[in-house]
C-alpha cells in the first residue's frame, strides 16, 4: 500500500519534527492543509463528514479549488512509461537517417507539420500532435542504476539518503480517499521507485502482468472466523500499543494502518480497476499481447478509478550488441501500448487531467560499437511528456548530426538542454506543487522537493 491513511482531527496541525520521524512530522503547514482543515471545521454538517475529519471527495475538490484560486487545469494523475535499460534516442524520437550516426534507423513522418521520428515507431508518429518531445535531456549520470535513481526522483543518488520517487512525492503532497493504492508500479524489475525519506507508506503497490489476478485478496475461510481472527489480532496489537509511543505505528511500524488498508481494500468494489479482461476485446487488442501493454491498459482504468501515479516498466533497452534489432523489437510493443493509451485517455477524456511520462534512464551514444551496439549516453536522449498542461505537438531541443562519442564536450552539440532535475521541476508544477518548500527529512535536513527549474517552453500558455 501508497500511504499512511490515517484520519486527522480539526486541530491535528502538523508540527516541524521535534527528533520523530512520522510521514506529517516533518512536512510543513501547506496551504491546501490549512484549507482542507478549514472546510472540515467549518462545513462538516453540511459535506456529511464524521469528527474524525476524514475527507470525502467534495471537501478535496472544494480545498484543491481554492488552492488553485479557481485553475482547474491541474492534472489528477501521473502515467509512468519508464523503458528501463537506456532506450536509443535515435532509434526512437530523434532519428539521424542518412548521417554518420544514423545507422539502419530510417524516420517517418508525424501529424505535426515537419517534424519525424524513427521509423519504429509509425503509430507513435500518428499522435505527435498530442506530444511534447524533449530531444535535449542531459544527465551527469551514465550507470543503470545511479542514472534510474537520477530520472525516478529529480536527484542524483546521495549516501546520505534515499530521496523520493515522483509518484511518492504526488501522493504525500496530495489527498484522496479511494480505497486501493494511490502509487502503484506495474512490472517493476531491480531498481523500483521508492518512498524514501517519506517512509515506506508511499512505496508503490507492486503487481506483475495484469493478466493474473492480484494475489492475497480472497479471503477462503468464513466470514465469522475472519471476524474472530481480526478481533484475536486487535486484543494482541492493543497490548502492543500500552507504553508504547502514541504515533508509532504511524511513523515507525504502520502494522496497524497497514492491516487496515488491507481489510478496506478486500472488501472494496474498486479492486475491479485492475481486471482488465472486463474490457472490449477490441480495446485489449489495440494495446498489444505483451505484459507491457495489459499494464498500460490497467494503468488507465486505475486513474480513471483516482488513482494517483502509475508506473509500468518495459525493459530490454540496454543495446550494446545488435542496436537495431533489439530497439526494434522493443519499439514495436511500445508503439502498439503507447498509442493505444493515448487514444484511450482521449476517449474517457482523461488526458487533460493526466500526465503521461514515457522515457529511460539515459540514451545510446552516436557512435556504433565494434558489437553493432551503442552504449550509454547521457547528453541529449529524449523524454516524451504528454497531457495535463503540457504543449501539444511541441518539439525541444535538438541534437547534431555531427556528434561523437568521444567528444570532450557532448553537450557542444545539443541545443536548449533540459536537466533531469528541470524535468521534475517542470512537472511537479504543473501538478501545483510548491517544490522549492522545504522538507524536514528524519535526519533534521531541511530539503526541496527539487532544486531544478520550470522549463516554460514546455507549457501551454495561460
Amino acid at each position: 500500500m501508497c500511504e499512511s491513511m490515517h484520519a486527522h482531527s480539526e486541530d491535528d496541525v502538523p508540527q516541524l519534527p521535534t527528533g520523530e520521524s512520522g510521514c506529517k512530522s516533518y512536512a510543513r503547514l501547506l496551504r491546501r492543509d490549512w484549507m482542507r482543515r478549514t472546510v472540515l471545521g467549518t462545513g462538516s454538517a453540511f459535506l456529511g463528514l464524521s469528527s474524525t475529519g476524514t475527507m470525502t471527495r467534495l471537501a478535496e475538490q472544494i480545498a484543491r479549488g481554492n488552492e488553485q484560486s479557481g485553475n482547474a487545469s491541474r492534472p489528477r494523475g501521473l502515467i509512468v512509461l519508464w523503458l528501463q535499460g537506456g532506450p536509443s534516442q535515435l532509434e526512437t524520437f530523434d532519428p539521424h537517417p542518412n548521417s554518420a550516426i544514423g545507422g539502419e534507423t530510417q524516420s517517418v513522418a508525424t501529424s505535426v507539420r515537419d517534424v519525424s521520428i524513427a521509423s519504429t515507431l509509425p503509430r507513435c508518429a500518428e499522435i505527435m500532435d498530442r506530444m511534447t518531445l524533449i530531444r535535449s535531456m542531459v544527465s551527469k549520470e551514465g550507470d543503470h542504476e545511479r542514472a534510474t535513481y537520477n530520472m525516478k526522483t529529480g536527484w542524483r543518488p546521495d549516501p546520505t539518503l534515499i530521496h523520493p520517487s515522483i509518484g511518492s512525492v504526488l501522493c504525500h503532497q496530495s489527498e484522496s480517499n479511494i480505497e486501493i493504492p494511490r502509487h502503484i508500479s506495474i512490472q517493476s524489475s531491480q531498481w523500483p521507485a521508492r518512498g524514501g525519506y517519506m517512509g515506506s507508506q508511499w512505496d508503490p503497490f507492486k503487481l506483475s502482468d495484469p493478466k493474473d489476478p492480484l494475489p492475497n485478496l480472497k479471503n477462503y475461510i468464513e466470514p465469522t472466523v475472519f471476524e474472530q481472527r481480526l478481533a484475536d489480532l486487535e486484543l494482541v496489537e492493543a497490548q502492543f500499543r500500552k507504553g508504547r509511543r502514541k504515533d508509532l505505528d504511524r511513523s515507525k511500524t504502520l502494522h496497524t494502518s497497514s492491516t487496515e488498508r488491507a481489510k478496506t481494500m478486500m472488501a472494496s468494489e474498486q479492486i475491479a480497476a485492475f481486471e482488465i479482461d472486463r474490457e472490449p476485446e477490441g480495446v485489449r487488442k489495440a494495446f498489444g499481447d505483451t505484459p507491457f501493454g495489459r499494464g498500460c491498459l490497467a494503468a488507465v482504468r486505475l486513474i480513471e478509478k483516482g488513482v494517483t501515479c502509475v508506473e509500468i516498466e518495459l525493459s530490454g533497452w540496454d543495446t550494446h550488441v545488435q542496436n537495431f534489432s533489439l530497439q526494434s523489437g522493443r519499439c514495436e510493443i511500445l508503439d502498439a501500448a503507447l498509442h493505444a493509451l493515448v487514444q484511450l485517455l482521449i476517449e474517457r477524456d482523461l488526458l487533460d487531467s493526466t500526465v503521461v511520462m514515457c522515457g529511460g534512464e539515459f540514451g545510446r551514444t552516436p557512435t556504433i560499437n565494434v558489437a553493432d551496439g551503442r552504449d550509454h549516453w547521457p547528453t541529449g536522449f529524449s523524454t516524451v511528456v504528454m497531457g495535463g498542461p503540457f504543449r501539444r505537438g511541441y518539439v525541444h531541443g535538438e541534437t547534431t548530426s555531427e556528434l561523437r562519442s568521444e567528444d570532450k564536450d557532448p553537450l557542444s552539440g545539443v541545443r536548449d538542454p533540459v536537466r533531469v532535475e528541470d524535468l521534475h521541476a517542470t512537472l511537479l508544477h504543473a501538478f501545483g506543487i510548491p517544490f522549492t518548500e522545504e522538507l524536514i527529512t528524519p535526519i533534521g535536513r531541511p530539503l526541496a522537493l527539487s532544486t531544478g527549474t520550470i522549463i516554460t517552453d514546455l507549457l501551454q500558455q495561460a
